[in-house]
């Protein structure tokens, strides 16, 4: 097995749903998987594209983002190291449900979907874990949604604020102070509000000290006083 294949074996082996295939079955995936790069903005595929291949992120984070109707552009979900993404159109057969674009610079692993398929058909506790994934990822965006149109603009903005800080966290991230490399127009994207309006409120969290800004960095300095705009 190649050196490339060893680190897609090891990369594999910390995904949540591919960690409990057996060593045959990883080694078969890493030898046809494709490893990809990314630079900050670019696009890893657009909504409405065939797929046939979907991502795990070794390094680096995306964003998944979707049109809408009145031309404004809403922010789905992001994806850190170890997640994996476009999936479900190789479930459904299906084009993409969604434009997924890196946030920073990005390494991936391209696994395809035939392979991927072979996989679920072969292995039930496999399917079980991505239909899981799934579920979570529905039930996370459907609550998120049914927030949004019951809060205030900036009630939006600091639970999107919030949701980035708990990623980051959980991506390794240690200590009480995070660090978001987020764009006022990323954040407005995932509370689903103006770009003006999210900066209004992000200037008045800064002054109130719960937050800092750089260019392209949001410094959480309080998150537990943050949660308390949430509402």
């Amino acid at each position: 097995m190649s050196a490339i294949a060893q680190e897609t074996v090891a990369l594999l082996r910390t995904v949540t749903i591919f960690r409990d295939l057996s060593e045959a079955d990883l080694a078969r995936i890493a030898q046809t998987a494709v490893p990809r790069r990314f630079e900050a903005d670019e696009t890893v595929f657009r909504e409405g594209d065939d797929g046939d291949s979907c991502y795990v992120i070794s390094a680096g984070r995306v964003r998944a983002v979707r049109q809408h109707a009145d031309g404004r552009t809403i922010m789905l979900a992001t994806f850190g190291p170890r997640e994996f993404f476009g999936e479900l159109a190789l479930l459904d057969r299906e084009r993409r449900s969604a434009t997924v674009e890196a946030i920073e610079e990005t390494e991936v692993v391209a696994i395809l979907g035939a392979d991927l398929r072979r996989l679920l058909r072969a292995d039930p506790e496999l399917a079980l874990g991505m239909l899981a994934a799934l579920g979570r990822r529905l039930r996370e965006t459907n609550e998120r949604l049914a927030r949004q149109s019951f809060q205030t603009v900036q009630s939006r903005v600091a639970a999107a604020l919030s949701q980035l800080a708990a990623q980051a966290r959980a991506h390794g991230q240690e200590g009480p102070v995070v660090e978001l490399s987020a764009t006022h127009a990323q954040i407005a994207q995932l509370a689903g509000s103006a770009r003006e309006s999210a900066s209004r409120f992000l200037a008045q969290l800064a002054r109130d000290g719960v937050i800092s800004q750089g260019r392209g960095r949001v410094t959480v300095h309080d998150p537990d006083r943050l949660d308390r705009y949430v509402f």
